[in-house]
């Protein structure tokens, strides 16, 4: 298969990684599906995330694809990009708006129906085809003043793809999640992705997609952003802080260190990840002034009658897993 992929989810190293950690996995010439069970059923479901914007060969090829895999449903998450919320509020009726609204109009054609979300449905941009001076004075003035503590205090924002830094990030992922109290993935989840993003492409002599930038203050590492670096895009997955020396500001000018190290690898686009209203992270980054971006959605191409019953269950399951977490605290 010719590897036309255009975000990290789909490249040929994540493949091998979600082969690693126990999926199977479908290279077709759309691009990278990963097969994952359903308990209890003798069934599959497929997700099709960040691939290209659906066309109706695709669609129809994927059916026959679902029906050979015994899959009940793929989960489509595309990485198609619309306008932004402020352009689309104007009433912008580009040329983007219109594939985008013939797009969802051709998933409904086909069976598809909104689904659970994996990826937030919006995220945010930073062109880093703009100069340094021009992007520090769209930030807001909070996080100029921030950025400015930040170096006044000596911090240092270092690529550091060392044994002991990963280590570091591990340690500081721990110490975030039983902070903060979120679920992510495992420890043995990121050292699986590090080993096939990093560790084996170094080893190979060839550019890694994972890469580690560390904020260190008095020489110590107290914050670490995993980042993918992929085609033209800077990617920020990733990140873990010591809540030691939090008032020195070390995570914006990491924030403001990764925007630099983007521009300094030629590449055009820094996508923050993901955005959810009303969330602290989210206000962050939007101190630095990022485009928002909005995408297809999820979309559910059903397949099987066990799909509403799995709906069902699901639904169930994360009403457990929600009450469940108030009372268990997250771990590592």
């Amino acid at each position: 298969m010719i590897n036309t992929a255009t975000h990290p989810l789909q490249s040929h190293e994540w493949a091998e990684f979600r082969k690693a950690w126990g999926n199977e996995v479908l290279e077709t010439k759309y691009g990278i599906i990963t097969l994952h069970k359903i308990p209890l059923l003798p069934y599959k479901a497929g997700m099709f995330i960040k691939g290209p914007i659906p066309t109706q060969e695709m669609l129809t090829d994927l059916k026959k694809l679902a029906k050979e895999k015994s899959l009940i449903f793929i989960k489509l998450e595309p990485s198609f990009a619309n306008v932004s919320h402020s352009a689309k509020a104007a009433g912008d009726k580009s040329e983007g708006q219109t594939q985008f609204s013939k797009a969802v109009e051709l998933l409904k054609k086909n069976g598809c129906v909104q689904g659970k979300t994996l990826f937030t449905p919006t995220t945010f941009w930073i062109d880093l085809t703009k100069s340094e001076d021009e992007l520090m004075k769209s930030f807001s003035s909070k996080t100029r003043y921030n950025i400015r503590v930040a170096q006044k205090h000596g911090v240092e924002v270092l690529e550091d793809n060392s044994d002991k830094a990963f280590k570091i990030y591990l340690e500081l992922m721990r110490e975030t999640v039983e902070r903060q109290g979120f679920y992510t993935h495992t420890e043995k989840y990121h050292r699986l992705m590090w080993k096939y993003l990093n560790e084996e492409l170094r080893t190979k002599n060839e550019k890694p997609v994972a890469r580690l930038l560390t904020a260190r203050y008095k020489g110590e590492i107290i914050t670490c952003w995993i980042v993918f670096v992929y085609k033209d895009f800077l990617y920020y997955p990733y990140g873990a802080s010591s809540e030691k020396y939090k008032n020195v500001m070390a995570n914006n000018l990491m924030m403001w260190e990764a925007i630099r190290y983007g521009k300094k690898l030629g590449l055009k686009t820094f996508d923050l990840w993901g955005r959810e209203e009303g969330k602290g992270f989210t206000r962050f980054k939007e101190g630095y002034n990022p485009q928002v971006v909005e995408f297809l959605g999820t979309w559910d191409l059903a397949i099987s009658p066990y799909y509403w019953p799995y709906r069902l269950g699901e639904f169930i399951r994360w009403q457990i897993l929600r009450t469940k977490s108030k009372f268990v605290k997250p771990s590592f």
